[in-house]
């Protein structure tokens, strides 16, 4: 696959699948905005990326940072290709009784309300241009509750209608939406859940976590033709015949 020239937006990218999709995308050619909260992780990624990375400091869930962040953009290359929607958080993983409103309240902010103003904010410039492609990690807690995760599971399961809804709306306009829930990752997010000790999740192996590198290559492919197949879907690694398509043994 060769992307190019094609622009892409990836949230969260200081570590884990973001950081992994970064380093993807750019090896297939694209320029690779870095946007994460952690200056210092952020730059170290920016230079295993090289010349094709450009870095934004911002939250996600301030929404006049996400759009600096996207005029900044636009006045460079002008255009957007592809937003990976990618942040997300979990912690605190407490129930329902013992998590604080702020708490709660943070993680809507950041896993449902940032994802909402990728979308808004990026659509503009894409309909300028003819079309784009929004990709957004959603997750099994979209469909099944798990104890001590409602924050979580709440706005993964809103995610999963704003990816439709954005689907529905602007597929005519060139515009493709996707989902790709990745199973468990063996990332930050997972030693987090080990610490709590609570629900199921909490106890798996960590064997059983896939390398990031594996939603990076799925997500290079849903950004490509391929993906045309599963707009306004959400696309699960834990799919055999998907995981056969991609190329992951």
């Amino acid at each position: 696959m060769n992307l190019s020239g094609k622009i892409v937006i990836m949230t969260g990218a200081s570590r884990g699948i973001g950081a992994a999709s970064a380093k993807e995308f750019a090896q297939k050619g694209a320029i690779v905005i870095l946007a994460a909260q952690d200056e210092q992780k952020l730059a170290r990624v920016a230079r295993e990326v090289g010349s094709a990375a450009r870095v934004h400091v911002l939250n996600i869930a301030k929404p006049e940072q996400v759009e600096k962040m996207i005029s900044q953009t636009l006045n460079e290359f002008g255009k957007i290709d592809i937003v990976v929607n990618n942040a997300g958080r979990i912690k605190p993983i407490q129930r329902l009784v013992d998590i604080k409103i702020e708490d709660w309240n943070n993680i809507i902010d950041v896993n449902l309300k940032g994802v909402f103003y990728g979308f808004k904010l990026a659509i503009p410039s894409m309909l300028k241009s003819g079309g784009g492609t929004f990709l957004t990690l959603s997750s099994g807690a979209a469909h099944n509750p798990l104890e001590a995760w409602s924050h979580y599971c709440a706005s993964k399961a809103a995610v999963n209608m704003l990816i439709r809804c954005v689907d529905l709306e602007y597929r005519q306009c060139g515009i493709r939406s996707i989902g790709l829930s990745p199973g468990t990752v063996a990332t930050n997010m997972q030693r987090e859940i080990k610490k709590s000790k609570i629900n199921q999740v909490s106890q798996l192996e960590w064997s059983a976590h896939i390398d990031p590198k594996w939603p990076a290559k799925a997500l290079v492919w849903l950004a490509s033709y391929p993906g045309n197949e599963y707009l306004g879907k959400e696309v699960s690694l834990r799919d055999e015949a998907i995981r056969q398509q991609i190329g992951m043994v």
